[in-house]
């Protein structure tokens, strides 16, 4: 599987550089999203610019990546996503539980949002 990963101090970025999201390079996807999780790495930006088709097993990684940062209180967020793949997330009624933004930029401010409202949120308790 070709990917990139950015780690900043907030977030980490992952580019996938396959045009296609599915058996084939899925469970390599799972494998690293658990590692990240395990660093301590609770938001995620998922960069899917390249990926033109995804099928089931890669929205079955895409949904273990996102149950991963809600359980550490992070974000995991989808950006660029091309028409096909945003077609199944909206078959599949998932719209409403990922967080898709149309860019990276977006996604990185929605994630320093986030980190506000926990600061704030843990200061109340």
């Amino acid at each position: 599987m070709k990917y990139t990963i950015d780690k900043k101090e907030n977030y980490t970025i992952i580019t996938i550089d396959e045009k296609k999201l599915d058996t084939s390079i899925a469970p390599d996807l799972k494998s690293e999203f658990v590692k990240l999780n395990a660093e301590g790495i609770t938001n995620l930006i998922l960069d899917l610019n390249n990926v033109k088709y995804t099928d089931s097993s890669g929205l079955s990684s895409i949904l273990i990546a996102n149950r991963l940062c809600n359980s550490s209180n992070g974000l995991l967020i989808l950006t660029s996503l091309q028409d096909h793949v945003m077609k199944l997330i909206s078959i599949s009624k998932l719209e409403s539980v990922l967080n898709i933004l149309p860019t990276v930029e977006e996604a990185i401010d929605r994630v320093f949002l986030h980190e506000i409202e926990q600061d704030l949120t843990n200061k109340e308790d």
